[in-house]
């Protein structure tokens, strides 16, 4: 368990110095993982122990690949991995093999990591709760009872729970940044381009969704970020690669300008104790320095949910259509992914274009917010980690939701138009439930939001101060 508690970087450090072996690494990851991992069920398609154990004694005497050497890593099941299995979460596709890594995967197997497994997700990670029919729920390690998040939900519950040192993620309406709230982490989701995906299907429209890092520590989430990022030449938009870490040693909040955004005016229903918990995080960075002032909502918050459902309706459409036009597979597909899809199929191309149009002056209208401060900040999640039984919550203080992730809005006014985001963990509820914070900076400004998260991490450092219980 010791060596579990130790962040990726300082395993890294210690590899690299020779003062501790991959395969020790490895036999503590799995010790842990067959401890608690029943218990959460985070970790799923977990390879042979004896095929991994050879992997990292092989690791032991090569010379290092890169940072990642030796270490363990899930792989979210959303991502393409050679020879191991993925599921996206569904039934179709329950004993899928892929012959080939997806970028992301190549990109972390080329810096040395060792692929355990995958990390449980919802059914094509849809829904900000990791559940599918492949492999049921993961469960919150902080009550067993409640949801881990999602879509990156298994990574963050796995995190959490010292199975791993480091995880990946991806992140459309939330994915890094939900999960890592409620299961006290971080989550970061980079400016849009700086970890392109693969050149398969639609590259120019599809620009709502990214990979990216989580971690226990900011320096952990900016050195896998470095290894995720990087253009591909076959891809639109990519930009390049800056260095993540150069800011880290010397982070500061001082002088920093921080907008604090709430609840969107009272446009995003909250449960109580979520605001309150935010603004006491945000007065830490107040004490480290930072100038932190209330704005107004610099946007009407249903122009962006107008924006946001006509362009992800549209793209989950097109990209399922195949699935949908077979009646065998469109029996197997969850309730809530044929929802998008016939949302997207009923779309017209005027409200396509409108949507892209409020996109677009919303996109302007935060550059000019920009001018001003150094980052916005809005609470992770409007809800605590809810019953793990739930397919999604019906209702917030009264107020009901209209569809199945309409609870999850306040993530909108960063993923729309591709904001750097990190989910910084702000501590507990009087319910003993975690809750994060994003902190959200201009397009290409990856490093420096990383930077001030580093400051906070520094004068905080939640996941150390406060380890989920769980029995071994």
């Amino acid at each position: 368990m010791e060596l579990c508690e130790q962040s990726a970087s300082d395993l890294a450090r210690m590899i690299a110095a020779r003062q501790l072996a991959p395969s020790e690494v490895m036999a503590a990851c799995l010790a842990r993982i067959a401890a608690v991992n029943p218990q959460v069920n985070a970790v799923v398609s977990l390879c042979d122990a004896d095929a991994l154990m050879a992997k990292a004694r092989a690791a032991d005497d090569a010379p290092p690949q890169g940072w990642l050497h030796g270490l363990p890593l899930a792989v979210k099941d959303l991502c393409a991995t050679k020879g191991l299995r993925t599921t996206w979460g569904s039934p179709l596709f329950a004993h899928h093999v892929p012959q080939a890594d997806d970028l992301l995967a190549a990109r972390m197997r080329a810096a040395g990591a060792i692929f355990i497994g995958k990390t449980n997700t919802p059914e094509w990670g849809h829904g900000s709760h990791s559940f599918n029919p492949v492999f049921g729920a993961t469960r919150n390690p902080y009550d067993l009872t409640r949801t881990a998040g999602g879509s990156s939900g298994g990574a963050a519950a796995a995190l959490a729970t010292r199975m791993v040192p480091v995880a990946d993620g991806s992140d459309m309406m939330g994915s890094l940044r939900n999960p890592a709230g409620f299961c006290n982490v971080y989550g970061f989701r980079p400016s849009w381009g700086l970890v392109p995906g693969d050149a398969d299907g639609d590259t120019f429209l599809a620009t709502l969704a990214t990979e990216g890092p989580m971690g226990r520590t900011v320096e952990d989430v900016a050195r896998l970020l470095q290894v995720q990022a990087g253009p591909n030449p076959e891809v639109p938009f990519s930009v390049p690669v800056q260095d993540l870490t150069a800011g880290l040693a010397q982070a500061s909040l001082r002088g920093k300008r921080i907008a604090w955004l709430a609840d969107w005016g009272g446009a995003y229903a909250m449960e109580p104790g979520i605001v309150p918990l935010c603004e006491a995080a945000l007065q830490v960075f107040a004490e480290q320095g930072a100038e932190v002032e209330a704005v107004a909502p610099p946007f009407p918050a249903e122009k962006l949910w107008q924006a946001w459902t006509t362009l992800r309706a549209m793209l989950n459409a097109g990209r399922m259509k195949p699935l949908y036009d077979d009646p065998a597979k469109r029996a197997l597909l969850k309730p809530e992914t044929l929802w998008e899809i016939e949302q997207g199929q009923g779309l017209t191309a005027q409200a396509v274009f409108e949507a892209s149009t409020i996109r677009s002056r919303y996109y302007a209208h935060m550059a000019r917010l920009f001018t001003r401060f150094d980052a916005i900040a809005l609470p992770t999640a409007q809800v605590w980690p809810f019953p793990v039984g739930w397919r999604w919550p019906q209702e917030i203080n009264g107020v009901t939701m209209d569809t199945y992730h309409r609870w999850m809005e306040v993530v909108i006014p960063v993923s729309l138009i591709g904001l750097p985001a990190l989910s910084v963990p702000v501590g507990f509820g009087a319910n003993g439930l975690p809750m994060g914070m994003q902190l959200a900076g201009p397009v290409g400004a990856d490093a420096a939001v990383l930077a001030m998260g580093q400051a906070y991490h520094l004068a905080t450092d939640w996941p150390r101060k406060r380890p989920p219980q769980l029995e071994d």
